[in-house]
């Protein structure tokens, strides 16, 4: 683990990886960044490919703080370094954090006033944002670094206008994509980049971060289980209420078939009630995990065919519908509710074919 356990971040930390100081875990990726970088040979793409949430955005910062905190790569500091570890009082750390550094833009879906997502999609007139900073000198004659996160996010149209400033790339630049699914990637445009894959974390590391964390209470174990490798959704399954969340759905889903309406009404409540878009994301994502479970364990059965392509349906359904009413502010409990609906009839399907 790079960085003191007595320094583990925290959950809200983790969701600005622009301001992040710790890495956990990646420190095969972190070396060959470094190792790239002071080669002088470092390619002026790269896309950091693996799951959502297990410190890809996390890393691509880390090393953009390192290149404009070091813009020489045959300097003796860089030569000395250990890793890409900067001191987050230095002042190309400190404007980062407050994403206000002359030479670095981040290209991502449009946000309001408080951080919230307003679109799926990075739409083209963001990337053009991207070809106008490109086009001017870089302050101090550092470099220029693009963060894309995520790049899963551009559409046809966004994707093009990136792969034209990739093609093309003016000199002293590089681009950091974060790639959660880079199957969804123009191949034009991952043949144009040094991919890095990142595996997620290992629960037994999850489990002791948590345990070395100021406050270790609920239950470690099942909340480095459930995390799915990320170290973020681990803090929040530590937390009291992410201990709940995850008891009260998977409760009701290790009833499935069986699906007491009573109780999946209470739930959906509780999770779409004001004030509990972070109790509300939480489950969708476990949910969402539920059945991709489902699906892998029909596709490990060669005889279920139907079955497969039921759990599929499912799982594209409800992710569809919860992305959805994430981004157009719809009802958290009628979405929930009927999520938990589909996923039940695909169950008693499941049973009575049995």
């Amino acid at each position: 683990m790079s960085g003191k356990a007595a320094a583990m971040p925290d959950a809200d930390s983790l969701d600005r990886p622009e301001a992040t100081s710790i890495l956990v875990g990646h420190q095969r990726a972190e070396m060959a960044l470094l190792d790239s970088y002071r080669s002088g040979r470092v390619p002026h793409a790269w896309a950091l490919e693996g799951p959502k949430g297990i410190g890809k955005a996390t890393l691509a910062f880390r090393f953009a703080r390192f290149v404009l905190a070091h813009p020489a790569p045959d300097a003796p500091d860089v030569a000395e370094a250990a890793d890409l570890a900067v001191s987050p009082d230095g002042s190309d750390a400190r404007q980062i954090a407050a994403r206000a550094h002359p030479n670095l833009i981040v290209l991502e879906r449009p946000r309001d006033e408080a951080g919230k997502a307003t679109s799926s999609i990075i739409p083209v007139d963001s990337v053009r944002r991207v070809s106008r900073f490109l086009a001017t000198t870089a302050a101090g004659g550092n470099w220029r670094i693009v963060v894309v996160d995520a790049a899963d996010d551009l559409n046809r149209a966004s994707a093009n206008a990136l792969l034209k400033m990739l093609e093309e790339p003016p000199a002293r630049c590089l681009f950091l994509l974060v790639a959660h699914l880079p199957g969804r990637l123009l191949p034009t445009i991952r043949s144009r980049c040094r991919r890095l894959a990142l595996k997620p974390l290992d629960p037994a590391l999850i489990e002791t971060v948590l345990r070395t964390g100021d406050e270790a209470g609920g239950d470690p174990a099942l909340a480095a289980r459930l995390a799915q490798g990320s170290l973020g959704r681990a803090l929040e399954l530590a937390s009291a209420e992410g201990q709940e969340t995850a008891r009260r759905l998977l409760d009701l889903l290790e009833g499935m078939p069986r699906l007491d309406a009573g109780d999946a009404m209470h739930l959906a409540e509780w999770l779409g009630a004001r004030g509990g878009e972070g109790r509300y994301r939480l489950a969708s994502e476990l949910l969402l995990d539920w059945i991709a479970q489902r699906t892998r364990s029909a596709a490990g059965d060669g005889r279920a065919a139907a079955q497969l392509a039921r759990w599929s349906e499912v799982w594209e359904k409800v992710g569809r519908a919860l992305a959805q009413t994430e981004i157009y502010n719809l009802d958290r409990t009628q979405t929930l509710l009927t999520a938990l609906r589909s996923v039940s009839t695909a169950a008693v399907t499941e049973v009575a074919r049995a």
